[in-house]
């Protein structure tokens, strides 16, 4: 019942934030004016980039499933990537895509469920703080710039409560790991089963050290990749932003964004587009959605290759997934790494 009570809060602000960025019908005039003398041949690098982001990504992951004595191609592994590009787009909340992939590698290493899992949870949190480290970066590189308004200034310190929260969140399930704590953790405590996790998959992986740093080296290139989607929406529409105020801005989007506001990042990523790039270089309120719009359909356009993908797709042993399967499986075997964690017994992995 919570859950269904969420999913509709988040589709309510959802379409808040969507009909608060498509308002205004003049704005909306000229934005299809812009569209219609965009130049479209700038949207082909932006392809380029999230492809060659993904392609690092697809590499990264491969490092930590190996840290799990997970071995596969790189070509069904960037097949696995794309599937779950794919259903984020239809699964609501921050990790339905992550619900495919460990799903999909469960079935190329049905002996490795809990390291798929793991490897899974592990790629998010070097992703997370590999765009923390970025966000800071630039934070502090634009300081003067970003405080100088009053709307990004309230962003830069809702950022620095996300990114606190989520370090802080680490920090905990890596002290609860070294301190042995898990099996104490009162039941009351919030998010007590994922920082069980959490402490599971430090566990494993701190004797990966030099395979997790080189996962964290990767990650930041691949975030400057997707970043760089938006500079080249911002050329086809003759902005004239620099590649350096996008760099400034998308992390902290991107940040914002991770969160389970609205569906996907809709609305509230037009929103934020529209004030940032409005407040700190004048930018049109047409022209910021549309560099919203362009930089999240280039995204799409990788996802929809997703789906053709899983429309053909076949497993090693040639079942083809089935969601009500994928959700079934990773739930339980979270159960599963969720009680091994708190008994103290070692993981099947």
């Amino acid at each position: 019942m919570k859950k269904h009570i969420l999913t509709v809060v988040q589709l309510l602000i959802t379409a808040g934030l969507l009909w608060w960025s498509f308002r205004n019908p003049d704005q909306n005039q000229k934005l299809l004016v812009a569209l219609d003398s965009a130049t479209l041949w700038w949207f082909f690098p932006g392809l380029v980039a999230i492809g060659v982001g993904l392609l690092i990504q697809v590499q990264r992951w491969l490092i930590l499933l190996r840290v799990q004595g997970i071995v596969v191609s790189f070509s069904r592994a960037i097949r696995i990537i794309l599937v779950g590009m794919f259903f984020n787009l239809f699964l609501i909340g921050a990790t339905g895509g992550d619900i495919v992939k460990i799903f999909l590698i469960i079935r190329e290493a049905p002996h490795k469920k809990a390291g798929a899992l793991l490897s899974v949870f592990i790629d998010r949190i070097v992703g997370l703080l590999a765009l923390a480290a970025i966000s800071a970066a630039m934070i502090l590189f634009h300081w003067d710039e970003l405080i100088s308004h009053d709307f990004t200034r309230l962003v830069v310190f809702t950022v620095a409560i996300i990114l606190g929260g989520s370090l802080g969140f680490i920090l905990v399930a890596w002290l609860v790991d070294r301190l042995h704590l898990t099996a104490r953790l009162p039941q009351w405590l919030p998010a007590r089963a994922k920082i069980a996790e959490a402490a599971t998959a430090f566990a494993e992986y701190a004797r990966a050290g030099k395979s997790v740093t080189h996962a964290f080296l990767l990650s930041i290139p691949s975030h400057f990749l997707f970043f760089s989607t938006f500079y080249f929406g911002a050329k086809a529409f003759n902005s004239g932003l620099e590649l350096s105020n996008l760099f400034c801005v998308s992390p902290i989007v991107s940040t914002v964004t991770a969160l389970p506001i609205s569906v996907g990042g809709a609305g509230l990523r037009e929103a934020l587009f529209i004030k940032i790039l409005g407040g700190l270089y004048s930018t049109s309120e047409s022209i910021a959605t549309l560099i919203s719009l362009s930089g999240f359909m280039m995204s799409v356009f990788w996802s929809l290759v997703g789906g053709a993908i899983y429309l053909l797709y076949r497993s090693s042993n040639h079942d083809l997934p089935h969601m009500a399967d994928m959700q079934g499986v990773v739930e339980t075997l979270e159960h599963q790494v969720e009680a091994n964690a708190v008994s103290g017994h070692k993981l099947d992995t």
